[in-house]
């Protein structure tokens, strides 16, 4: 039987963020663990793949299909609060300027392109639009597909929604972003902008300036959007406990290597930024010296607000605890 001391061997599948790298060097390894790092560039294949008959023992996982899953009681693995993908969404919200979006609440009564319409960062930007801005999203009638081709965005292992809402799939001919540019839409919220903005005169971001209202949205709630937390097989957790224990200090200790070399920034730079110094001076200065925080008490305010969301948008049928969706680790 497995323990701390012993060496059991775990695959475990994530993008490779700067806060990973060390663990898939094997600067950093887990406590009883031998980790087999898979690299994965399709978070959609990785949460279908976890979801499907052959999952990886640990891996990534949309935040927002986790909490679904554990809401219905169909869920096949246990979380632990570590989030690889976070990041702010008012950025993404685009418009085609002659359907006359001037403001959020300007959205109601649109039609509005979205890729997954239960994808994290939908989630995250419906509930920033309603809580934030009033908008009433009852009004929006939405197209679901893909942002780049006609039809639908991917395939995806997703729970339903429980209540029905006003939307369609593209069935045209266009991608998403197709339709915004001919008006056919007017305005899309996805989690990567079309191609036409800044090269299309009608395209343009709803909040132009959108860095200034991320850093006030964050300063008045504390919220810092999580994307993406990680996951690991229930039936490997219960036969083998330390091993979200063990999980999760390692990823504690890669990514505070990674700030920590983020920080030691000076006369060479490890990414192509040529004002990487002061994009760290301003993120320890407004975010302290943990940046990017695991565990459930700093993202308390975060994990209730994303929980609220989906439970306002019909997608868990109640507002779970947060400390319910955890275990020890």
């Amino acid at each position: 039987m497995a323990s701390e001391t012993t060496s059991l061997a775990i695959t475990f599948a994530c993008g490779l963020y700067d806060r990973m790298l060390p663990l898939y060097t094997r600067q950093v390894r887990p406590k009883g663990i031998d980790l087999d790092f898979v690299l994965s560039d399709s978070p959609r294949d990785l949460f279908n793949r976890m979801s499907g008959p052959e999952p990886f023992d640990a891996a990534e996982m949309s935040a927002s299909e986790f909490i679904a899953r554990f809401d219905a009681g169909r869920c096949p693995f246990v979380a632990i609060p570590v989030f690889p993908s976070r990041l702010f969404r008012h950025g993404f919200v685009t418009v085609n300027r002659k359907a006359g979006i001037r403001a959020p609440k300007d959205l109601e009564g649109k039609r509005v392109g979205t890729q997954v319409y239960t994808q994290t960062a939908s989630v995250w930007m419906r509930g920033m639009l309603a809580h934030d801005h009033g908008v009433d999203l009852s009004t929006i009638h939405w197209v679901q597909g893909d942002l780049n081709k006609p039809g639908v965005h991917e395939t995806a292992e997703i729970m339903p929604l429980l209540k029905p809402v006003r939307m369609e799939p593209n069935r045209s001919d266009k991608s998403l972003t197709q339709l915004l540019e001919d008006g056919a839409l007017d305005a899309l919220i996805t989690p990567q902008v079309p191609v036409s903005l800044g090269a299309h005169p009608d395209i343009e971001r709803l909040f132009a300036d959108f860095h200034a209202v991320e850093l006030d949205y964050y300063r008045r709630t504390k919220i810092f959007p999580i994307m993406h937390l990680v996951v690991i097989r229930r039936d490997l957790h219960e036969a083998h406990p330390f091993v979200a224990r063990s999980l999760y200090a390692a990823f504690e200790a890669a990514k505070n290597k990674a700030v920590a070399r983020m920080r030691s920034v000076s006369g060479t730079l490890p990414y192509m930024l040529p004002w990487l110094k002061d994009h760290v001076d301003e993120l320890i200065r407004e975010f302290g010296d943990d940046p990017w925080p695991y565990g459930i008490e700093p993202n308390r305010p975060t994990l209730e607000a994303l929980v609220d969301y989906l439970f306002e948008q019909d997608m868990i049928g109640r507002r779970i605890p947060v400390d319910e969706l955890f275990v020890a680790c």
